[in-house]
């Protein structure tokens, strides 16, 4: 695992109803990586969980890391804890940026489509398509103009004229329609949304049924929907390099019962959306229950997420 970067936070403001903006920059004489538009880090939480927030902004200086976080009312004690107890001047844990959300270097039109807090790293891809001087086009859906962050800087952006607003509470000329925002598929088109899961969900089918392919539709999510555990039975993991056999109970994850069993796994959300625990599969068919990897990758049931996923057949085989 990569070794954790110590960061300040140099500025905490509001941006919206319910959500605070993070500027968090280095310790004196340290650096932080670069990233592209699309990436993530992990925030430690103090005291808390490990949580993901996309990086928001690709600024002039590249040592500044920002985030935007929205105090989410389920929160496990991951938003509430960094809105609340986290101030201007602490210093905090994060991870160097990852990125499985990242721009198609060959298209030549891009949709992109945020739904609230999805605004994250869909702002920072237009603000990176906008500098390279690649066609694109930006909706960014919301209920209301008071929950939704960074309107503004997007209508005083020098690429103001490709960003559509859409409110639930505004008039019905400026609504979504899902339809023909999308258009039909195109070559060198491809279309990136991220944002609550219902609303990535109804923009996905709506290209589909257009005729869009998987490999044109990228997405992004932030947390994952509650799974019903009440059917869940135990299962064997193989581990193919050491000849161990773990089980997972019932009651428990196949992560957890791997780490129980003393094999290291990188372990971040813990809910099948940030791709760190993936396990690649040498024999059995998984229960897939991750948002990470796309229909056709599940379909090759050649690796699975053990933080969320289990087992259809009694024994799964891992590369481990």
């Amino acid at each position: 695992m990569d070794p954790l970067l110590q960061v300040r936070v140099a500025a905490k403001r509001p941006v919206a109803d319910g959500i605070a903006a993070f500027e968090l920059a280095p310790l004196a004489g340290e650096r932080l990586p670069v990233f592209e538009a699309g990436a993530h880090i992990d925030v430690h939480v103090p005291d808390g969980p490990v949580r993901q927030y996309s990086l928001y902004d690709l600024p002039d200086d590249p040592q500044r890391y920002r985030i935007g976080v929205l105090r989410d009312p389920q929160s496990r004690g991951g938003s509430a804890k960094l809105l609340d107890a986290v101030q201007e001047g602490d210093v905090i844990s994060v991870s160097a940026p990852r990125n499985h959300f990242a721009l198609e270097r060959d298209a030549r039109h891009s949709i992109l489509f945020a739904g609230g807090i999805g605004i994250t790293p869909i702002l920072s891809m237009a603000q990176q398509l906008a500098r390279e001087q690649r066609s694109f086009d930006l909706h960014y859906c919301g209920r209301s103009l008071s929950r939704m962050a960074f309107v503004e800087p997007l209508r005083r952006s020098g690429f103001a004229a490709q960003v559509h607003v859409h409110v639930d509470d505004g008039a019905a000329s400026q609504q979504l329609q899902a339809r023909r925002s999308i258009g039909r598929p195109a070559p060198g088109t491809h279309l990136y949304v991220c944002g609550p899961t219902g609303f990535m969900a109804h923009v996905l089918e709506t290209a589909r049924a257009l005729g869009w392919d998987d490999a044109h539709l990228h997405r992004e999510y932030f947390a994952a929907a509650p799974v019903d555990h009440s059917a869940d039975g135990p299962f064997e993991l193989a581990l193919a390099r050491s000849g161990a056999v773990v089980r997972v109970g019932a009651d428990q994850s196949a992560a957890q019962a791997l780490l129980d069993a003393g094999v290291g796994l990188s372990l971040s959300c813990e809910q099948g959306v940030c791709g760190t625990c993936m396990t690649r599969v040498m024999d059995g068919v998984p229960d897939h229950r991750d948002l990470y990897l796309t229909d056709a990758e599940h379909a090759r049931n050649d690796c699975f997420m053990p933080c969320c996923s289990r087992s259809r057949t009694p024994r799964l085989v891992l590369d481990l």
